[in-house]
């Protein structure tokens, strides 16, 4: 156990180390600012607009951290052989493979919250839709509170005591956007103490969970493909099998009462749509715990048994 969990932080640390892994993270918040600008312009169903921008960008963003982080914890230290380092320990490589996945899923849901935290605000803060409405300036001084601190205690830390800033600023992002969120729970946009109008609504956040459960999948698929290939392939497998996993139903689901060919692809490919639920949230439809409970086990299912053949491609796999 000892192994497993020093790997697994050392794979966490080293994945929030990466800059592509802060890009995205970047690159992510970007949109959600930029998101309730960008939805207003459809002439009606503006904060369904909003909402699917919101959840797409939350879903390309773990995808996209999700395979780089995998890449970069399991195929880069194949090519550069500091594999070798650890597996001339008394390490397993099933462990190997099982600790790297941990620390690369921790990454990933450290990613999705900052994200997710940001979605929120986004989705409180809402669309104007007409000259009438007015920013939510709580939502705005939050954000902004929380940039100008991330800044500058990150300068503040990598100049005093040499912390590398983008990893120190993941860290702190997440602290200040945890008290931030909360302090909007019980302050409306009114700057009043008013629970009940929190514009957070908590269909959004199964929403959300439904989407991290999803990206742990596509974790576990880049792990065990970066086994055996390098990042340019497992990239456009992760990809690929993404997209056939968002039209699954469609693409197999019919033929596969006929046809065997597509009958394997159906079970083979996860259904991703599974995990998108922004239509029923946006209807007002309840989504209930036990579809959170259903689709948890769904890709735990997966998730063990992509993993299961990723220890064994690597079981032989030649290192040195």
């Amino acid at each position: 156990m000892n192994k497993l969990l020093t790997i697994a932080k050392n794979t966490f640390i080293e994945t929030i180390r990466q800059p592509i892994y802060a890009i995205i993270i970047a690159a992510a918040m970007l949109l959600f600012f930029l998101s309730p600008s960008l939805a207003m312009y459809t002439m009606s169903d503006d904060n369904k607009l909003l909402r699917e921008l919101g959840l797409s960008t939350l879903f390309l963003a773990s995808l996209f951290v999700a395979i780089f982080s995998s890449c970069g914890a399991v195929s880069e230290e194949i090519e550069n052989k500091t594999i070798m380092t650890i597996l001339s320990k008394p390490v397993p490589r099933h462990i190997f493979i099982i600790a790297k996945f941990l620390g690369v899923a921790a990454a990933v849901t450290l990613a999705h919250y900052i994200c997710t935290i940001a979605l929120l605000m986004a989705i409180r803060h809402g669309v104007l839709e007409s000259a009438a409405d007015t920013h939510d300036l709580t939502v705005l001084t939050a954000a902004g509170a929380i940039t100008g601190a991330v800044i500058l205690l990150s300068a503040f830390f990598n100049y005093a005591y040499d912390w590398k800033f983008s990893s120190t600023a993941i860290v702190l992002t997440a602290i200040f956007a945890t008290v931030a969120i909360l302090f909007l729970c019980f302050i409306d946009r009114d700057w009043k103490f008013n629970p009940s109008r929190n514009g957070i609504n908590r269909a959004d956040v199964y929403g959300s969970i439904l989407l991290l459960l999803a990206a742990f999948i596509i974790a576990a698929l880049a792990v065990a493909i970066s086994t055996r290939f390098n990042i340019v392939v497992t990239l456009a497998a992760c990809t690929g099998i993404f997209l056939l996993g968002l039209v699954s139903d469609y693409a197999f689901g019919e033929l596969a009462k006929t046809s065997l060919w597509a009958k394997i692809c159906y079970f083979s490919v996860p259904n991703l749509q599974i995990f998108w639920i922004s239509d029923a949230i946006y209807e007002g439809s309840p989504v209930p715990a036990k579809y959170i409970a259903i689709g948890a086990s769904y890709a735990a299912c997966y998730t063990a048994a992509i993993l299961a053949l990723a220890i064994a491609a690597f079981q032989k796999r030649q290192v040195g």
